[in-house]
């Protein structure tokens, strides 16, 4: 007798981190059933961890495999960890990809900045719709968050229904786009769900998060009062904020001018998807100059410190066309993402030296979260009435308080569980029942690498401690044909008793090699390996450091 149908559920990203989100459903037996995967997002790369690396994506070998029975990519928004990853990864799948017009129309902009624009084709998907995929009916349920059309999924399958949250908060008056619908998600509450796979990003913060249009209020305020120019930061993706800052701009008396060109074409995407009806038309950066400082707002990117964004270029009098003087004043409307502290505090110190009054969130309410806090992660439990709680999106403390709350709660079942976990969701209990390949890829400039790549190992050691290369030519006999190349990389000149590194180093080559037999001495790998060692001890030694360290052996 045939297995009934097992509905899973594997976090391939997003969990135990907070970005690179990837979440795959499968319905089926163990030999065969069909998979949906839900947002395809990326984190980004530490220079100090992971120097040179872009961008970083989920490994996506279990899908590779699973192609011919992968039924669709749907995104729940248009938020690069939450669809970042597509350019790069979607030829390894060639699935259908279903989105809503905003989100759609983004990626169709991100997609056209490429150097070679790939050919992705999205299938547009109505907000409140429903699609069905293979065994899954999907539904579109609008949610308030800090992005145009975002949605929490309702997934209808044989085995009962899933809400994935998505990014989510309950914010009664988002300026753009309807509020969460509290009455879709009670009805579905009302008719049963099986699981909620949920956003855990604030689930250590009590209270509520609060309205986007308080923050538009502080705006207008911090903007009317401002006597000289005003610039303002913010995440570009961010439409309703982006209509505050004009709306402020238009009470004030300023022209509003778009700086940087991510924020460019999401004021393009906006204004062509409906999101900007009935806002001023706003200026090119090359009109900036022609405006009196109290007439002009500049809305800039680089709010995360991001090196050649708008922002850094104005901080250090490098944008050829956006200047700001003594007096004026910058608003980061916007959090820093943890890892941005410095980059962000040295464009914050730079502008302040120069007598620019710098606003953040620490001082006034210019910023709010998209994510549910905790009355409101409450709020979602009580009207879905779930019988299981997944925690997702958020590192291990967030996991851990979302699902002490949803215990607390009423919740009869509740796991955490990590990337690569296969869970079963039913029918019967849920439980951990295998584990799938999973891990990370990293972005190399135009190479996608494995996360043990070569490459990345060492730089970070180079970074750390130097390189010394070494070129010998030798004999057939294994003696020195001539005195050895010896190049040192980021290393001192000296060593504390100002003797010269590379005479130090250059004098080891030359003794170990003639200190070594004969036989040593006319094996090119016995050579170099024996003039490594020799070479990263010294430097050691006098250093306290020890440096990669490459021998080249030319026998002639």
């Amino acid at each position: 007798m045939a297995r009934p149908d097992e509905l899973t559920f594997a976090p391939l990203g997003g969990v135990g981190e907070i970005g690179m989100n990837l979440s795959v459903y499968g319905l089926g037996n163990r030999h065969q059933g069909s998979w949906l995967a839900v947002d395809l997002g990326v984190s980004f790369g530490d220079e100090e961890h992971l120097p040179g690396i872009d961008l970083i994506l989920p490994d996506i070998r279990f899908l590779e495999k699973e192609r011919k029975n992968l039924v669709g990519l749907v995104l729940t928004h248009a938020h690069e960890d939450h669809f970042g990853a597509i350019i790069d990864l979607w030829p390894k799948l060639q699935c259908p990809i279903y989105a809503t017009r905003f989100s759609a129309a983004l990626f169709e902009a991100k997609c056209a900045s490429e150097r070679d624009p790939p050919k992705i084709p999205v299938t547009v998907v109505p907000s409140g719709g429903r699609i069905d995929l293979g065994p899954f009916n999907v539904e579109f349920i609008p949610v308030a968050h800090s992005i145009p059309e975002s949605h929490a999924l309702a997934i209808h399958t044989s085995v009962g229904t899933v809400l994935h949250t998505g990014d989510w908060k309950i914010d009664p008056t988002p300026i753009i786009g309807p509020p969460t619908d509290e009455r879709r998600l009670r009805e579905l509450g009302d008719a049963g769900v099986l699981a909620l796979i949920g956003d855990s990003t604030n689930a250590v913060r009590d209270g509520r998060s609060p309205s986007e249009t308080e923050v538009a209020k502080a705006i207008a305020e911090l903007v009317k009062a401002a006597k000289g120019r005003v610039a303002v930061t913010t995440f570009a993706s961010n439409v309703a904020r982006l209509r505050a800052v004009a709306d402020a701009a238009r009470l004030a008396g300023r022209e509003v001018v778009v700086v940087g060109r991510a924020m460019e074409r999401v004021v393009q995407v906006a204004r062509e998807t409906g999101h900007l009806d009935g806002v001023q038309d706003f200026r090119g950066a090359d009109l900036y100059g022609h405006f009196p400082p109290d007439k002009v707002l500049a809305l800039c990117t680089g709010s995360q410190g991001e090196p050649r964004a708008a922002l850094a270029r104005i901080a250090n009098d490098d944008h050829p066309q956006v200047t700001l003087n003594k007096g004026d004043r910058v608003i980061f409307s916007s959090r820093t993402i943890p890892g941005n502290e410095k980059a962000v505090g040295s464009i914050i110190n730079g502008l302040v030296s120069q007598g620019i009054e710098v606003i953040t969130d620490r001082t006034d309410l210019v910023h709010v979260s998209g994510h549910p806090r905790r009355d409101e992660l409450r709020d979602m439990i009580s009207w879905v009435r779930p019988q299981l709680v997944i925690p997702v999106h958020g590192e291990a403390l967030h996991l851990s308080e979302h699902a002490r709350l949803a215990r607390s709660a009423g919740v009869p079942k509740v796991l955490v569980c990590r990337n690569g976990d296969l869970v079963k969701l039913g029918p019967g209990d849920p439980a951990v029942i295998d584990e799938l390949p999973s891990g990370r890829l990293f972005k190399d400039g135009l190479i996608l690498e494995d996360s043990k790549s070569r490459a990345v190992v060492e730089r970070r050691k180079m970074g750390f401690s130097g390189c010394v290369f070494v070129a010998m030519a030798v004999t057939e006999k294994g003696e020195l044909a001539d005195d050895p190349e010896v190049d040192l990389v980021g290393i001192p000149e000296k060593n504390s008793a100002g003797e010269v590194i590379d005479d130090i180093v250059f004098d080891v080559v030359v003794s170990t090699a003639e200190g070594l037999p004969r036989a040593r001495r006319r094996d090119p790998d016995a050579l170099a390996e024996s003039v490594r060692r020799a070479v990263r001890a010294a430097v050691n030694e006098q250093w306290g450091k020890k440096p990669l360290c490459y021998v080249h052996i030319l026998t002639v």
